[in-house]
């Protein structure tokens, strides 16, 4: 017996396996981008604070747009980074929440600490985030409110939700219809589904105020007309032809020089220059083109003082140095065709318009085209401000108002604002928690808590009890009054739909798809390598 004992091979029944490492390095993955999170909570809602950020050069941003503040921080924890990525996409795909979801991922990571620290297993905790993920998109659609194209008072409110947070906030009532209209003219009626904002051209003019902004139904150049020898400077019944070849002498193939001692040499090139410039400006003329757009060019100049002077005394308004990725945008306004060759310049290829004249704006000039005949589906908006950071904050808000409105054209629905819909995922949530056993039930749970930081970050943002509103806020939910949030404006609880507080369901759907994934990324990492 004793023998049988002794030849039974030992069994280790317990393993002990140091996880210190992983926890630290989760710990601090998770510190880094709840520090990013705590950094722009504040700028949320329309009483959030502005962030003042300076750069190495000297150059100073103000703004509350989640995206632009994270991207402009100088990030080096990779935790951190893939926060400010999340923001990037969120921007990419909906224009607007970028700072809700750094905030709503940032409150995600916090809870999914706490149960790891409990015991729960980070791979469960990720698997829990998934399924809730799923779910929450579910009790949005529930929420939804089918919207049309058409209903032009509904855009108008959404886009002045976005713009309500921002800095220029004041300006919402006008820079609001204003990004509806520039958006609508755009949408192809063949593809109502789609809206290229790159149809979009945003010039920005330093003078006046954000209230002088307009938009534009023709074409804007941000330079003046090149009239140095005396052209024209407005042109009524425009035949306008876009070139992309130079009107000024020719050069070589290859660098070299050419040296020529002799007068009489020196004499017939200058002859043989002016003939071949005022052969082309000859052929120009004979088209009956009277304004001429000529690309920026790399090798040689455009024009030169001579052939200025022969264009103005044909009587044709130039406008030179157009950048080469304007080209597209400019000749799809005009419905004409690119010019590459002297030989081909043909009126077909003509663009044509009632008026081209050049207007003096603030402490500049501009050149506009209005009246296009035939115009292709763009718009131009003219963002004017008292200074650069003002400027560069409205050309901000407005591109946010614009994708707000291209979030309707691809998704036609709407949900209420205010906070309304995390409260309503966080209580629905809560509830299906209930419904599931084991882990699972506890990570929901703990999840479902946590979007309640929206419309506490929106109260205590404005100065409100967040305890109290949060709560009276649930009490509201229970009853069945789904669409009821904070009205920061009002300092109370209402219905956030009546006070026409919407924005499109792709923003909320966006911004929770994309938290839980990047907290599901955060909580699977277990060791960072560097590598040489």
């Amino acid at each position: 017996m004793a023998a049988a004992v002794a030849a039974t091979p030992f069994r280790k029944t317990e393993t002990y396996t140091d996880t210190k490492r992983r926890d630290d390095v989760r710990g601090a993955n998770i510190a880094a981008s709840c520090a990013v999170a705590d950094a722009v909570r504040t700028s949320l809602g329309p009483r959030g604070m502005d962030k003042m950020i300076s750069s190495g050069d000297n150059n100073v941003t103000i703004t509350n747009d989640g995206a632009t503040i994270v991207s402009l921080m100088a990030l080096l924890q990779p935790a951190a980074r893939m926060l400010a990525d999340v923001s990037r996409s969120q921007d990419a795909a909906a224009g607007d929440g970028t700072t809700s979801v750094v905030v709503l991922a940032g409150s995600l990571l916090r809870r999914a600490q706490c149960l790891i620290a409990a015991g729960a297993h980070p791979t469960a905790v990720a698997d829990s985030l998934h399924r809730l993920a799923a779910r929450a998109v579910q009790v949005l659609q529930g929420m939804a409110i089918p919207v049309e194209l058409s209903d032009r008072d509904s855009l108008v409110k959404s886009a002045s939700t976005a713009l309500n947070s921002k800095v220029v906030s004041q300006y919402s009532t006008l820079l609001a219809p204003l990004a509806v209209d520039a958006a609508l003219s755009v949408v192809d009626p063949a593809h109502p589904e789609l809206l290229d904002l790159r149809g979009i051209r945003i010039i920005k003019k330093l003078g006046g105020t954000v209230d002088d902004t307009e938009l534009v139904r023709g074409l804007i150049f941000d330079k003046k007309a090149s009239h140095a020898a005396g052209g024209p400077s407005r042109i009524e019944n425009a035949k306008i032809a876009v070139i992309q070849f130079q009107v000024s002498p020719p050069k070589t193939d290859i660098e070299q020089s050419v040296i020529v001692s002799d007068y009489a040499q020196m004499d017939r090139i200058l002859r043989e220059e002016r003939n071949y410039i005022l052969g082309m400006v000859k052929k120009i003329k004979a088209s009956g083109c009277n304004v001429l757009l000529i690309q920026k060019s790399i090798l040689r100049d455009a024009v030169t003082d001579l052939s200025l002077h022969y264009l103005a005394k044909a009587k044709i308004l130039v406008v030179k140095d157009v950048e080469r990725d304007e080209v597209e945008f400019v000749t799809k306004t005009l419905n004409c065709l690119p010019i590459a060759n002297i030989e081909h310049f043909r009126e077909d290829k003509f663009g044509h318009a009632d008026l081209v004249e050049e207007v003096s704006v603030g402490d500049g000039k501009i050149v506009k085209i209005t009246g296009i005949k035939d115009m292709g589906r763009t718009a131009t908006v003219l963002v004017r401000g008292s200074n650069q950071l003002v400027i560069d904050e409205a050309d901000r808000s407005l591109h946010d108002a614009l994708c707000v409105i291209r979030c309707l054209v691809n998704k036609r629905f709407l949900i209420a604002g205010g906070g309304a819909p995390e409260i309503e995922m966080s209580m629905q949530l809560a509830a299906w928690a209930k419904e599931l056993h084991g882990m699972e039930s506890y990570c929901i749970k703990e999840f479902a808590d946590a979007l309640e930081v929206i419309p506490y970050t929106l109260a205590e943002n404005a100065g409100l009890s967040p305890i109290t509103v949060v709560t009276e806020l649930r009490n509201r939910h229970a009853k069945g009054e789904k669409n009821t949030g904070i009205n920061v404006r009002k300092g109370q609880i209402t219905n956030i739909l009546e006070e026409n507080v919407v924005q499109p369901l792709l923003v909320s759907t966006s911004a929770i798809t994309l938290a839980c994934e990047c907290v599901r990324m955060i909580l699977k990492i277990d060791d960072i390598v560097t590598v040489r």
